[in-house]
């Protein structure tokens, strides 16, 4: 699964810079985190998902499974 950070982030029109900030970590973090070279904390994948208004698996680019 490909992460999808950067994607859901450039569609916010945020910069790593300001989501960094929101997330109190250092901007090559965030870099890290979408280029995949660090895995992030699982603390801040729920924090993403509501800032993104995804699902904490979206942002790994995993479909949703519709179980109706």
């Amino acid at each position: 699964d490909t992460m999808q950070l950067k994607t859901y982030r450039k569609a916010s029109g945020i910069t790593q810079a300001q989501l960094a900030e929101l997330l109190d970590v250092g901007q090559s973090t965030v870099c890290s985190w979408e280029t995949g070279a660090v895995k992030i904390p699982s603390d801040k994948l729920p924090v993403l998902a509501d800032l993104f208004g995804c699902t904490i698996d979206a942002l790994f680019g995993r479909e949703s499974k519709d179980t109706a």
